[in-house]
């Protein structure tokens, strides 16, 4: 019984219920989706786009992965379970491509809302992005939105 209490503090120990890299990357891009209270077919095809994008799936891998993202962000309490899986699951600029696809994600719509800003200052830190990093990050995404609108 000790054992058991001991293993719960190892640092090496691994919660049973750690999702996979590529859903913690989906739950948070899904999470970002919805982030206004609005859950649109264009977001949802973004998300699909974005992991078959990342991961190089075909698209009804994509999509299979996205709803698995769908699941695990409606059933999870919090963002943190998949942001310690993705701080230490990707490398550096893995993480800041992962910033990018929330920004263009949460500008599906064109629009900025308060909680999407508010989730996309409180992920960086979170996944080990610096706020250099980040701010570099959703210039490009917006440079780029705005070139796709003109």
């Amino acid at each position: 019984m000790i054992d058991v209490f001991k293993s719960l503090f190892r640092p090496d120990a691994t919660p049973r219920t750690e999702v996979s890299p590529q859903i913690a990357v989906a739950a948070l891009l899904v999470d970002a989706a919805r982030a206004d209270g609005v859950y649109a077919p264009d977001e949802s095809d973004a998300v699909a786009a974005l992991l078959a994008a990342i991961f190089s799936l075909t698209p009804a891998e994509a999509r299979a992965l996205r709803a698995q993202g769908e699941v695990a962000q409606g059933d999870a309490p919090d963002i943190v379970r998949f942001t310690r899986v993705i701080k230490f699951a990707l490398e550096e600029d893995q993480r800041i491509q992962l910033i990018e696809a929330l920004w263009s994600v949460v500008l599906v719509d064109h629009q900025r809302d308060p909680n999407e800003d508010a989730l996309l200052r409180r992920l960086p830190p979170l996944i080990a992005v610096s706020d250099h990093d980040s701010a570099a990050a959703r210039h490009r995404v917006l440079a780029r939105h705005t070139a796709e609108g003109s």
